[in-house]
């Protein structure tokens, strides 16, 4: 039960990030939204229909998903198949009821982080990306089998945020080289989701101050250990709150760690 607790914490933690980083961002007040929405509901669905996915679509500006049940629904004994639905929220719960626990800790850490590589992207080359990962899913005799989870970040068209997230769940058909998977759709080429990509965010130095700061280290302490000035130290704090999007030096701890920058 504690290792149990732990990944229900974890992933808690985790989702809470990602609602403070997706509600963070400044969308725009006056965009053609419901008619580029309506674009990607018919995207969506038509991944149910041809691929017999569950998919997805999550309209991260007012936090609503859009729910497609393909065939792949009536192997997890939903009794959704062929139906649509709507929740008034990003989570789809009714479908994390059927992941493995220790897996949908690691999805929602994976959704963080692909997040963050995506924003790092120029705008003109997010479309280029997904994120794929293997999980377990209960089907209706109570058996964990192996599936596919997919999802693509879709930017607003005028400005810098991720307006939608796209998530498809089909059956594993064929076996990844690797449990997670960052794809360039344009020329194939594949990377893992590791830390070394999101330990990219920060400079050098900012890992150390951040280090530092998770130690209960002062501005004054900091500076004297690495030579520096306290003003630079004040400097390198604000780049790493503005970097990780968080508010004070706890959240930025916090998602330091769930990074793997420190």
């Amino acid at each position: 039960m504690i290792i149990n607790n732990h990944f229900i914490d974890y992933r808690m933690d985790t989702r809470e990030i990602l609602n403070k980083e997706f509600s963070a961002q400044d969308f725009a007040k006056e965009l053609p939204y419901a008619e580029m929405l309506n674009r990607y509901k018919d995207i969506a669905c038509n991944y149910a229909r041809m691929e017999n996915a569950i998919a997805v679509l999550s309209d991260l500006r007012t936090n609503t998903s859009y729910l497609y049940y393909g065939g792949f629904a009536q192997m997890l004994d939903s009794g959704k198949c062929g139906t649509e639905g709507k929740v008034s929220s990003i989570w789809e719960e009714e479908i994390f009821s059927f992941i493995h626990p220790d897996d949908l800790a690691d999805k929602h850490l994976q959704e963080l982080c692909f997040f963050h590589f995506v924003k790092r992207q120029p705008k003109k080359r997010r479309a280029h990306y997904y994120l794929t990962s293997k999980l377990r899913m209960r089907n209706g005799t109570n058996s964990y089998i192996p599936a596919v989870h997919r999802i693509f970040y879709i930017s607003a068209p005028t400005d810098d945020t991720l307006w939608l997230a796209l998530c498809l769940y089909t059956p594993l058909l064929f076996d990844l080289p690797s449990k997670c998977l960052i794809v360039n759709s344009t020329n194939g080429q594949m990377e893992e989701l590791d830390k070394q990509n999101n330990a990219k965010i920060l400079s050098g130095r900012e890992k150390q101050v951040l280090s530092l700061i998770n130690k209960g280290l002062t501005s004054k302490e900091i500076a004297g250990i690495l030579s520096v000035s306290i003003h630079t130290v004040s400097r390198h704090r604000q780049e790493i709150l503005g970097k990780l999007q968080v508010k004070n030096s706890i959240e930025a701890c916090r998602v330091g760690k769930e990074l793997g920058m420190i």
